[in-house]
């Protein structure tokens, strides 16, 4: 089981997605992160290797929903809009 960092919490979101996505796939060397600005929001971009998307994604879609949740409570605490994307 791999230890949770404290420093993490401190983290700007693409820097913490990049350690928590990490952290669940197989193929870690192929995680790529991309913020991309917009006017109204920043897209977060995930790339991840094909066998590790379903990973990603969870049950139902339990990861990625428990992922966006952490990057709303992001967006309330820094008052801006981020939003996350799967990029297969």
């Amino acid at each position: 089981m791999r230890k949770i960092n404290p420093n993490a919490v401190n983290l700007e979101p693409v820097k913490y997605l990049d350690y928590v996505i990490r952290g669940l796939v197989q193929h870690p060397e192929e995680v790529k992160i991309q913020k991309v600005e917009g006017t109204q929001e920043t897209i977060i971009e995930i790339r991840v290797h094909p066998d590790d998307v379903g990973k990603i994604i969870g049950k139902n879609g339990s990861v990625i929903r428990a992922i966006r949740m952490i990057i709303q409570a992001v967006n309330n605490r820094d008052k801006k809009n981020y939003s996350v994307e799967i990029i297969d």
